[in-house]
């Protein structure tokens, strides 16, 4: 007598929608790329900053020094094994260099652009300023998805956690490769700075704020070049060395912090 044959029941309705949910949750619960950059970046809050000290992204023990993109590019290589932001992005990750120059070129070529607000409430993005004109200054910061931050800032604060608004931005990023939360984002907008923000631009910035600017970077010791009221090369230059001996951020960029430092009301 050939074998019974077992007939397969269905699964109920119930039953199946059950499944379905436990599945849901599952994919929703489980941490992300992203929640892993942010928990990993987290760690390293009190670290010292030093402005292009060169970090091998393939050592996991690194404890600093970092400077703002070297941190965020180690970050990337830790959680996703990939270089991104760096010289040469399929080199050798204990010389691969990062710069927020590189990571303007790799948003144009091979990131995804996205605006500070919805950079703001994903988990593991960057947010990005990109260098002057010269090619000198930028800077580069984790989102922490709730309008924070964690950055690898300056000399005088090193790695730590404060927030997107009030700040002047140029691009948030994803990179490519990474998972980040599939969740509805939460609504988190970005004011943007109260203040005007002298930098070098093209056309360069011009007018009296900008000749105070470079008469208190004479006076403390920092040469801006002819004192003309334009926002050029040499001001950018002497304003990048004025932030560095002072422990400030080295942007290039004269904002409120910059401006109280040199004695100059924006």
């Amino acid at each position: 007598m050939p074998p019974r044959r077992r007939t397969k029941r269905p699964t109920s309705p119930a039953k199946a929608a059950a499944k379905r949910t436990t599945s849901s949750t599952a994919r929703t619960t489980s941490p992300t790329q992203g929640d892993q950059i942010v928990a990993l970046a987290q760690r390293h809050i009190g670290e010292r900053y030093e402005s292009t000290t060169p970090v091998p992204k393939d050592n996991p023990s690194w404890t600093g020094p970092w400077d703002c993109a070297e941190f965020v590019s180690w970050l990337v290589f830790q959680v996703t094994g990939r270089l991104y932001g760096c010289r040469r992005d399929f080199g050798d990750p204990s010389t691969a260099d990062a710069f927020t120059g590189y990571w303007e070129r790799d948003v144009e070529s091979l990131g995804t652009l996205i605006s500070i607000d919805e950079a703001a409430s994903t988990p593991g993005a960057a947010v990005l300023r990109f260098p002057n004109a010269a090619g000198k200054g930028g800077h580069i910061v984790i989102s922490d998805g709730k309008g924070g931050t964690v950055e690898a800032h300056s000399p005088g604060d090193g790695v730590v956690t404060l927030g997107l608004s009030g700040r002047r931005w140029d691009a948030g990023v994803l990179v490519p490769g990474v998972t980040y939360s599939g969740a509805a984002p939460v609504n988190v907008p970005v004011t943007p700075p109260t203040t005007q923000i002298f930098r070098l631009t093209t056309p360069p910035m011009q007018g009296p704020k900008v000749q105070a600017i470079q008469q208190a970077l004479k006076q403390a010791g920092f040469d801006p070049g002819v004192i003309d009221g334009t926002f050029g090369p040499h001001t950018a230059s002497a304003v990048i060395a004025f932030q560095l001996s002072n422990r400030l951020q080295a942007d290039g960029e004269v904002g409120p912090t910059t401006a109280a430092k040199l004695g100059v009301n924006l």
